[in-house]
């Protein structure tokens, strides 16, 4: 796990001399056409000197590929932070396998991934796609994802670049964040992966940075994506920007940006060849762009003639992502508090389960956005258990309400055309309203993909019948102009125009509808006729957006929660599975709170008092607030599983395997404790005041105590750290030999984490920071013998006046144990001032 940031050698892969000579074959029109995406997701190709197009694709938790049918489906994967929660390199290295495997299922040559941004705010809408709050961690884990996958000759990109952690106006906000803090903290998991992994390519973030010199964009901002990036790291990939981040021409070019996404307009589609033919911008930048382009290239084995890189690149479909995933997130899952050593349970200890809550009917495995794909394998956890427990009685019921926005509209089920058919009538309109097709749908997912350039509008209209006594609501969802009427009522209407911007802020996936509310005493129908945009966005594909609603009259939260009481009650094991859901954690906005959604608190402690015998299970992503944890005997951290998560979870119930998870952030007990409580700019700016204090490290230095630390987390066996003995290596790294005791009755995984500590009187350092882990595996009763390495370059602070690194001179405890307020063990180094390198 080195951190060391002394330049690399270049990788002797390179075919320096063929890609000069095919770089000298291309003509100006070509190279600039070379530096500008042919489309959403691909680049140009260039028949002629052999170069056929590359494909990109989403993303963190699963490769989506480059098809927008709903009949392209993907391995859904665990998300990022579940795969932290291992702090399992070797299972790193799994996962970079896995994601080499689909991306050539796909066809894709370079996957989005990994984001390698920090969770600085528990409310960061894009938490759960982020790794961890600590950088070594986050470095660690991308560097074998991101080392394993290209092994086998697929690339990835690391993203954002950098200091793009919150969702909040993240087109447009400006990171003000001092240059010690980008070096220490941001800017560190990416200058690993640079050094560390030889990753061939970076994205470059949406948002800007104030590093207290310049104030740029991402995408322009010179001093680091020129620089630091490439001529300080020796990154000698592509610098690629976020889709339709890219806002001029001359500023990218000169900033470090070397290939515009998408394309084949945009700034750079228009402009960039008239730029270099005015000598705005040299020949010899873009040439320097385009053998970067071709490098690429050649790595992934898009250059006929030239040797791919990738010393398993023949091996790639050598694995079961299936059973890879389903250990992955069995392995990540984080048990919280065991109070009685309810976990495992005996699968013939129960005949009756109450299986409760809202997420145990519908699990959200999966956030909105870029980490979005379409699941090759879908379950339940009714299913599972009833598969894992054989021989039981499993009740479901959701207990709760944690869903604020109505349901789709069954169109099939409830709804006929104008015409009378089932379904409805939907129709696309041009400008004039004047009809140019249309088509009876009875499965409707809310999306319009594709839309033709002639049309402006597409209108769907229904009526649905409405059965059953009460109140019902029904409406429609969209974004851009449109007119909605539902029972004859003009309920929205808008003017305004939309293109890409609602993509990038994610409006476009939860669209709060306009709504009619009907009490209904007897049968009868309304009407919808809804007009909306047809939305043709510079960089993506066309669609129309509307989600059709209905909510009928239900049972009230109280009925809900007295169903699900009598249910615990009777059952032998009551499992209560709560958490978040697709109007919560998502790409595009950040949470305005860290309550669990909805009635969810009172029906786990209903279920609790009518059942003592209960575990709760939390199927989240990102922090949120859990009053009763300390009341709970059992209480399991759960994630956003991905496809195998239902059949993950019956496993850690039963003890197939164990759950070895341990927390990769802080769990907040209050949020008013809560460090950095959000991200909203203020005047545009978003400050970092906290500086190098990021994550738990606030924590202890605010004295503040949490639910549950960083690092976390119990497993089912119990542990006694020995001894501990150090070495200091000539390079200033210090090697730790420790010795631990598995004192439990089962076999177990343990982390062994190590802290740093300043030497006393050292300026503004943390109180304590991670500077290496380990896992290791003990039979019960047995010793282990573990060897944990703090590089040297976890002691070093960056020196802004010098400037450099430096090692200040002194004593440093270094502290090890179970997670960063758990230490069981410590061992004092002595080390001597480094100068500044």
């Amino acid at each position: 796990m080195s951190l060391d940031t002394a330049t690399q050698p270049p990788t002797a892969e390179r075919p320096t001399t063929q890609l000069s000579e095919l770089l000298a074959a291309l003509t100006l029109e070509e190279k600039v056409r070379l530096v500008v995406g042919a489309g959403l997701w691909s680049t140009t190709a260039v028949p002629r000197i052999g170069l056929r197009a590359m494909h990109v694709s989403d993303g963190p938790a699963g490769v989506r590929g480059v098809s927008e049918s709903a009949d392209e489906t993907s391995a859904s994967f665990p998300a990022p932070s579940a795969l932290a929660a291992t702090w399992d390199v070797d299972l790193a290295d799994e996962v970079g396998h896995v994601f080499a495997a689909e991306a050539r299922r796909h066809g894709v040559d370079v996957v989005l991934a990994p984001q390698v941004n920090l969770q600085r705010t528990p409310v960061g809408g894009r938490h759960f796609e982020c790794y961890s709050e600590d950088p070594v961690l986050t470095g660690a884990i991308a560097v074998h994802v991101v080392r394993s996958a290209q092994d086998r000759g697929v690339g990835m990109c690391v993203k954002h670049f950098v200091a793009n952690d919150s969702e909040t106006q993240r087109t447009s906000y400006l990171a003000r964040v001092d240059e010690r803090t980008l070096r220490e903290v941001y800017l560190a998991p990416f200058e690993q992966l640079v050094h560390d992994a030889q990753a061939w390519s970076v994205m470059s973030a949406y948002s800007g940075i104030d590093d207290g010199t310049t104030a740029a964009t991402a995408a322009e901002h010179r001093p680091l994506l020129t620089g630091v990036l490439k001529e300080e790291w020796g990154f000698d990939g592509v610098v690629m920007s976020d889709w339709v981040a890219t806002k001029s021409v001359v500023g990218a070019a000169e900033g470090g940006l070397d290939l515009q996404m998408p394309g084949p307009d945009g700034p750079w589609g228009d402009g960039l060849l008239d730029a270099v033919r005015a000598g705005d911008v040299s020949e010899a930048l873009l040439d320097a762009k385009v053998l970067r382009l071709l490098r690429l290239a050649q790595r992934v084995g898009a250059l006929e003639g030239v040797e791919p890189s990738g010393a398993h690149r023949d091996r790639v479909a050598d694995v079961d992502a299936r059973e890879v995933l389903r250990r992955l997130v069995s392995r990540s899952m984080v048990v919280l508090r065991d109070h009685d050593h309810a976990l495992p349970v005996a699968p013939d200890d129960v005949t009756r389960i109450a299986l409760l809550g809202p997420n145990a009917v519908h699990p959200f495995v999966q956030g909105g956005g870029s980490a979005f794909v379409r699941p090759d394998h879908l379950s339940t956890p009714e299913a599972a258990l009833r598969e894992a427990f054989g021989e039981v009685e499993v009740d479901v019921h959701p207990g709760a309400v944690s869903r604020l926005l109505p349901p789709a509209l069954d169109l099939a089920g409830r709804c006929t055309t104008p015409e009378g058919h089932a379904g409805a009538l939907g129709e696309l309109l041009d400008a004039d309203g004047a009809v140019l097709a249309g088509a009876d749908v009875t499965a409707w997912h809310g999306w319009l993909r594709e839309v033709p350039g002639l049309a402006a509008a597409l209108r769907i209209r229904t009526t649905v019948r409405l059965d059953e006594p009460g109140r019902h609501e029904v409406g429609v969802g969209t974004v851009g102009k449109h007119a909605i009427t539902v029972g004859g009522q003009l309920l929205s209407t808008s003017d305004h125009v939309v293109g890409a911007e609602v993509i990038l802020d994610s409006s476009v996936n939860q669209p709060v509808p306009a709504t009619l509310v009907i009490d209904v005493t007897e049968p009868t129908t309304v009407e919808i006729d809804a007009v909306v945009q047809a939305v043709h966005p510079v960089g993506y594909a066309s669609f129309a957006r509307a989600e059709l609603v209905h909510r009928i009259p239900g049972t009230s939260p109280d009925e809900l929660l007295a169903v699900a009481v009598e249910a615990a009650a009777a059952a032998d094991l009551a499992v209560v599975v709560v958490g978040t859901n697709e109007e919560i954690e998502s790409e595009g906005y950040d949470r305005t709170s860290l309550a669990l959604p909805g009635t969810q608190d009172q029906l786990v402690k209903a279920a609790l008092a009518a059942n003592p015998r209960t575990i709760v299970v939390v199927n989240a992503g990102a922090p949120v607030l859990l009053p009763w944890l300390d009341e709970v005997p059992c209480v399991v951290w759960a994630w956003l599983g991905g496809q195998e998560w239902p059949e993950a979870l019956a496993d850690v119930l039963t003890g197939v395997t164990e759950p070895t998870g341990r927390l990769p952030w802080t769990l907040p007990a209050h949020e008013s404790d809560v460090p950095v409580p959000d991200a909203i700019p203020v005047d545009g700016v978003v400050d970092y005041h906290e500086g190098v204090h990021v994550g738990y490290r606030s924590w202890l230095r605010l004295g503040r105590t949490p639910a549950a630390a960083f690092g976390h987390g119990l497993g089912w066996t119990s542990w006694e750290y020995e001894a501990v003995t150090c070495a200091v290596d000539p390079d200033g790294s210090v090697v730790l030999d420790v010795t631990v005791r598995n004192t439990g009755a089962r076999d177990g995984h343990e982390v062994v984490q190590v802290y740093v500590e300043p030497p006393e009187d050292a300026p503004d350092r943390p109180v304590r920071w991670l500077g290496g882990f380990s896992v290791v595996h003990a039979s019960a009763g047995a010793h282990a013998n573990v060897q944990v390495r703090v590089d040297a370059r976890a002691f070093r602070t960056w020196d802004s006046a010098q400037p450099g690194w430096v090692t200040p001179a002194g004593t440093y405890p270094i502290r090890v144990g179970r997670s960063s307020v758990d230490l069981r063990l410590t061992v004092d180094v002595a080390l001597p001032r480094t100068a500044p390198a």
